[in-house]
């Protein structure tokens, strides 16, 4: 499985990449506008300042809601760097640009599915990515890991490529429930996945060998 990070913070994204683990990075307009990048020129240069950061895709998500414009930002968007993977909304013109780059070979992640249905329809449009909001889901008191799991058996039925990219993933729960049903990616801050490195055991084991290895070297001094 795949880790993606869900940010537009270059600190947190070179943090990751250091890390070790990273294959990628998620973003969209509400990330960036959290990092205080606006206007076109400046997007496009923080778009390229994560691309040179990491080594796998990063999501790079168009405004416009409309068919035409979606084509027009997302050849602007892969056009920067050959990393860059447009990210679509679920809408009908959105699948109708997806199925367009998807013949043109760029990349695509299609966004804001909520439903199985939606996850059929990207596929069949030729999507490079799928994105599911799990968390979302759970807010609402619909299973998220649940969408995650009619999504794997519908992709292997009939042998979609289209990758299950789980998104709002918020804990190391969900990463754990997604790596066990077989998504391909997950996305989430930097703290999700840190939190799957935390274990009382491992705590106190490592306090118990430094104390020990403390005694032994006190008492050959």
């Amino acid at each position: 499985m795949k880790f993606f990070i869900d940010t537009a913070n270059l600190k947190d994204i070179q943090e990751a990449q250091d890390f070790g683990v990273l294959d990628g990075v998620t973003t969209n307009p509400t990330l960036m506008a959290k990092e205080g990048i606006s206007g076109d020129d400046h997007v496009k240069k923080h778009y390229l300042d994560i691309c040179a950061i990491v080594d796998g895709d990063v999501s790079a998500e168009v405004i416009a809601t409309d068919y035409a414009g979606m084509i027009y930002e997302g050849e602007e968007l892969a056009s920067l760097n050959t990393k860059i993977v447009v990210k679509v909304p679920m809408t009908k013109d959105g699948i109708r640009a997806i199925k367009y780059f998807s013949k043109k070979g760029i990349k695509t992640n299609c966004t804001l599915v909520f439903s199985a249905g939606q996850a059929l329809l990207a596929a069949k449009a030729g999507a490079t990515y799928v994105s599911p909001f799990i968390g979302r889901l759970d807010d609402i008191s619909v299973d998220g890991l649940g969408l995650i799991n009619e999504i794997r058996e519908i992709y292997d039925n009939y042998g979609f490529s289209t990758q299950i990219l789980a998104a709002s993933v918020r804990n190391s729960s969900h990463i754990l429930g997604c790596a066990k049903i077989g998504a391909d990616v997950i996305t989430s801050p930097l703290s999700a996945i840190l939190s799957l490195l935390k274990h009382p055991l491992t705590d106190s084991g490592l306090a118990q060998f430094l104390a020990d290895h403390k005694l032994v070297a006190d008492q050959n001094n």
